[in-house]
Parts: structure tokens; C-alpha cells; sequence
């Protein structure tokens, strides 16, 4: 069974605002280090069709972008992609799945049929899917930031606090943290 590792672009304030953080080699450089760990890519809708309306161009070439987002866009587009939605079932980009029915379940099953592990990077669906227990780690890159507005990390709530260990902390030169916890199971 492999793990599900929630990632994602934070401020110091907790916003998760993809504009907040700061676009650099050295980022696309971590999270496509981070994407080649997984096996498979998680999101909600919303994030999809944010990720489907630019990244597939970068692949192909069709947009002038530097060789670490080039390289991000190209192991992107080869990588399974799963998509929760209730509202929308196709999902023509390469390699998209969709994800229905029972959340619990299939997210579930996700994991059993991934040994490598399923990377998450939704706020919105990482929230659900920590109400059920389901996120195993948490790898997240703090940006040098104070954004002072939303949305923010988790602004819906959870229903207890979620005790983590950390695994590593790495500074960044652009000021940015990338900090690795794995959930603690009491």
C-alpha cells in the first residue's frame, strides 16, 4: 500500500494561494522531485482544470518557460492524474482518471493500487480527505511570505488536531522551507 502524502505551496500565514508563492528553478525543481517519488497525482476538480489550462501547453513547447518547468510539465503530463468530482466525469488530459463514488473507498483503493504512493495537492479535497484519516504525510513548501489573506490551509476546519513528526526540514535559497512531517499514529 503506498502512502498518501499531501503537498502543496504555503505562506507563512497559511495562505494557499498558487500566486502567493514564489514560481522558481529551485521550486519546480522540488516539486518535480516530489511528483517523481509518487505514483500518481490526486486533485479535486477545481485544481485540475487549473493544471489542465496550462501545463499541457509547457509540455508540448507551446509556451516559453524555463528547462525546470519544462522538465515539471513533460513528467506531468506522463504521470497518472486522478480527479475528484461529483460534477464532471471526463478528464481528456493525458493519463486522467476519475475519481466517484464513495470517497473513503476509492481514495482507499487508490492507495492499495499505488505502492509508490499518491501525491495530493488540493486544500480543499486534502481537508476531506483528513477528516477520514486518510493523509499519511505532509510535504510542504513554507514560502518567505506573508500573503494576509486566503484561502487558507485547512480555513474549513478539522474536526481534532493532527499530531505530526517531522521528518526534515531543508531551507531553500529563495528563503523557502520545505518541511516534511509524517502523521502521528497514537
Amino acid at each position: 500500500m503506498g502512502l498518501l502524502t499531501f503537498g502543496l505551496n504555503l505562506t507563512l500565514d497559511g495562505c494557499v494561494d498558487h500566486q502567493e508563492g514564489i514560481a522558481d528553478d529551485e521550486t519546480h525543481a522540488f516539486f518535480t522531485r516530489l511528483m517523481d517519488e509518487g505514483g500518481a497525482m490526486l486533485w479535486g476538480r477545481v485544481t485540475y482544470e487549473m493544471m489542465e489550462s496550462y501545463w499541457p501547453s509547457v509540455a508540448r513547447g507551446e509556451v516559453d518557460a524555463p528547462a525546470a518547468m519544462r522538465d515539471w510539465a513533460v513528467m506531468l503530463e506522463a504521470k497518472p492524474k486522478y480527479v475528484v468530482s461529483s460534477t464532471r466525469t471526463e478528464f481528456p488530459w493525458t493519463n486522467s482518471h476519475h475519481v466517484g463514488g464513495d470517497l473513503r473507498a476509492s481514495v482507499q483503493q487508490l492507495k492499495d493500487a499505488t505502492p509508490d504512493g499518491v501525491l495530493l495537492g488540493s486544500g480543499k479535497l486534502a481537508t476531506a480527505l483528513d477528516r477520514l484519516d486518510l493523509i499519511d504525510e505532509y510535504r510542504f513548501l513554507v514560502q518567505p511570505r506573508i500573503a494576509g489573506h486566503g484561502p487558507t490551509l485547512y480555513q474549513s476546519g478539522l474536526p481534532s488536531t493532527r499530531r505530526l513528526e517531522l521528518l526534515s526540514a531543508t531551507p531553500l535559497r529563495n528563503g523557502a522551507l520545505a518541511v516534511h512531517y509524517r502523521r502521528a499514529r497514537d
